[in-house]
């Protein structure tokens, strides 16, 4: 009787330390798998398919922004496509029409006029999406641009321009792409200012087109310069954004041209770099692109978690940057 007694303790025993063993097993199995993505809290945007279109994406600000915003949105949960429609806005109107039939859950505009596309983005305005801006401009019926102030931006630049480097006189050359609303509003504060210095003369404004803007803007210099073959014959060039200012300053460096003052705006690492060199390419503007797509990232999460937001233009802060900040913005 002791010896069946024994047996069936120690039978007893085996299983409990067996339970154990499976229970704490299960438990640590758990514990392993908690940071796993199937375990891990969803994201704000968790399932939302967010649709990011450009007709610009071969810019190299633009293809900065698109990055930065399928990152943001991506870690939020999102699922994410980014469209480029390689400079053709019909392009860019058909792929929204393919995205709200698809039902996408919001659309992102990165660089691309809306005003442009009016008629597409009803239709996703009357579907229900919620449309939003990235450097873009705004129309009535978008939540949020968020971009930065471009008039002030303008009027930054183009001060430093007339006053600092040309003194209030000379001759200035105007490259721009107008067809952008950012550079619209920086050409209109030029034009405004333009106005107020009665000693410097416009000598001709030249459209640069988005698609190859550096050697567009070399090409247009570069024939500038030999219809203006004297030095001091133009004094400055104006640029309504980064690249254009860098194919002027390769066309002056060319023709040793160094005498022309050359300015854009964007704050383009290549910018910064031929600033600090001392080339033709004298100051810039930082956008805070990675500001403005936080910014949307921000709003969208606020929108799909229901409250509410003001609509409008956000802007996120810009500096100018010479030759005596530039090594703070060099990468």
């Amino acid at each position: 009787m002791k010896k069946l007694f024994a047996a069936l303790t120690c039978l007893a025993l085996m299983l409990s330390v067996t339970a154990c063993s499976n229970n704490g097993g299960a438990a640590s199995d758990a514990a392993s798998n908690s940071g796993s993505p199937s375990s891990t809290p969803a994201g704000e945007l968790s399932g939302k398919k967010i649709s990011v279109m450009t007709p610009y994406l071969s810019s190299v600000t633009t293809n900065q922004m698109c990055g930065y915003l399928e990152e943001d949105l991506k870690a939020k949960g999102a699922e994410v496509t980014v469209t480029d429609t390689a400079n053709d806005f019909a392009e860019l109107a058909s792929r929204i029409e393919d995205v709200v039939a698809a039902g996408t859950d919001a659309i992102v505009l990165v660089s691309a006029d809306p005003s442009q596309l009016k008629n597409q983005l009803q239709d996703a305005f009357e579907a229900g999406i919620p449309v939003f801006g990235c450097d873009s401009g705004y129309i009535e019926g978008m939540q949020v641009n968020a971009t930065s102030d471009n008039y002030q931006m303008g009027q930054l630049i183009a001060s430093y321009l007339f006053d600092d480097l040309m003194g209030g006189k000379g001759t200035v050359v105007a490259l721009t792409h107008r067809p952008h609303p950012g550079v619209v509003k920086r050409c209109e504060a030029f034009d405004d200012l333009l106005k107020t210095h009665p000693d410097i003369e416009l000598i001709t404004e030249q459209h640069v087109p988005a698609e190859q803007p550096i050697n567009d803007a070399q090409d247009i210099v570069q024939n500038l310069l030999t219809a203006n073959p004297e030095k001091g014959s133009i004094t400055a060039i104006f640029c309504g954004w980064d690249e254009p200012a860098i194919g002027a300053a390769q066309a002056c460096a060319e023709a040793g041209r160094d005498e022309i003052l050359i300015v854009g705006v964007d704050g383009n690492d290549q910018a910064v770099s031929l600033i600090q060199q001392g080339t033709d390419l004298k100051a810039t503007v930082a956008q805070n692109f990675q500001g403005m797509t936080d910014i949307v990232a921000d709003q969208l999460c606020k929108l799909f978690a229901g409250e509410t937001i003001q609509p409008g233009e956000l802007y996120a802060d810009a500096t100018l940057i010479t030759a005596d900040n530039a090594d703070q913005f060099a990468k």
